[in-house]
């Protein structure tokens, strides 16, 4: 295995900026330009997130090559069986880590390896669709638990018989923005309504927006004559104070009419914290969005604006399938994705991949 991976990375140029960044470091002076210097520590800690695991790999790559040759040179029958047998379970494991480590190298974005604020909103439809809402929060909970991240619930609003309006949760966790980015848009499912008598099909749809939680040292300033603060009292279970003392903040951004509310801490300032938070971070994305809109009108491509896109469907009845009409990925095993089983969605993202021509107007 050569020192440049498939062409995504030169590992030497990365160890020589390390190096590089290393001596500054251990200069007495290097905390004298604190802004400077928490920009080099951070550098280093994303130059080794990539070396690291680079330099592992190829030493379980060197480790297998050593077993393979150990298999080979096995003579008696029974032990070379034996031999084989742990090298084929071997290279079934390194293999799978090196597609974890391949797709790794595509979350490589100014702010892939952040936490994520991840917002479900249901469509119109009432009923249907804060069930369908609901369904979504499920179904990426699970997604969170398999994948090691953790998750918080910042924001909830229930729906008025069953599901949610809308919900946020802070996702936790190294790349979770870079994963769930993959998500946003419209999600759309097609079943037979339990809450229709005549047990017809109804469509109903969600919107996932994605935003990353962004440092306090980012570049977005808001002014405070721009937005307008509302105090409530929190929702649903909690301790003493819910429903008593209004510690939930809504802030509403008046030049862009952007909303964010926050109920997930006992304390009204650590929650107002939370929201100015989670607005910069909004602002940041719409700020990135408007570029990137930009960038692809020059260019003349087609762009993929997250809100307002249908970007997969979710078909229960008359048959099962989930199509992901950006990439073509899809599979009939409907149940193994709501239980969070959507890997196979954000990787053909992660990796580019599109439909074919026509795919999109599928189911």
């Amino acid at each position: 295995m050569s020192a440049s991976c498939g062409g995504f990375f030169d590992v030497e140029k990365l160890q020589k900026n390390l190096a590089a960044i290393e001596e500054r470091m251990a200069a007495p002076d290097f905390w004298s330009n604190r802004e400077r210097a928490q920009a080099d520590v951070e550098e280093v800690s994303r130059l080794r997130s990539v070396i690291n695991p680079f330099q592992e790999v190829e030493r379980e790559i060197e480790d297998f090559s050593a077993l393979q040759q150990l298999a080979s040179e096995e003579t008696d029958p029974v032990n070379r069986a034996n031999a084989d047998k742990e090298v084929g379970i071997e290279h079934s494991r390194l293999v799978h880590k090196l597609e974890e480590f391949e797709l790794r190298q595509f979350l490589s974005g100014q702010n892939d390896a952040a936490n994520a604020f991840l917002t479900i909103h249901s469509g119109a439809g009432g009923t249907e669709s804060c069930d369908w809402a609901d369904m979504l929060l499920r179904m990426y909970q699970r997604w969170i638990e398999r994948s090691g991240f953790k998750s918080q619930t910042v924001d909830i609003q229930q729906g008025e018989e069953v599901g949610v309006k809308s919900v946020t949760l802070l996702v936790s966790g190294e790349y979770a923005y870079g994963y769930l980015q993959t998500e946003r848009g419209v999600h759309r499912l097609v079943r037979i309504s339990p809450f229709d008598a005549n047990k017809r099909r109804h469509t109903s749809f969600a919107s996932v927006d994605v935003v990353s939680e962004i440092a306090d040292t980012a570049p977005i300033e808001i002014n405070l004559a721009d937005v307008e603060i509302d105090t409530f009292r929190s929702g649903g279970k909690g301790g003493q104070n819910v429903n008593k003392v209004e510690t939930a903040v809504r802030i509403l951004h008046k030049p862009t009419g952007i909303v964010v509310a926050c109920q997930a801490e006992r304390s009204q300032g650590r929650n107002r914290e939370l929201a100015m938070k989670m607005l910069k971070a909004k602002l940041y994305q719409l700020e990135e969005d408007k570029k990137r809109a930009e960038m692809e009108r020059q260019y003349g491509e087609k762009g993929e604006i997250a809100w307002g896109n249908q970007i997969r469907s979710y078909v229960f009845q008359p048959y099962q399938m989930v199509k992901d009409h950006r990439t073509g990925a899809e599979t009939s095993n409907v149940q193994a994705v709501m239980d969070g089983d959507i890997d196979m969605f954000i990787q053909a993202k992660l990796r580019g991949e599109t439909a074919t021509k026509g795919e999109g107007n599928e189911l």
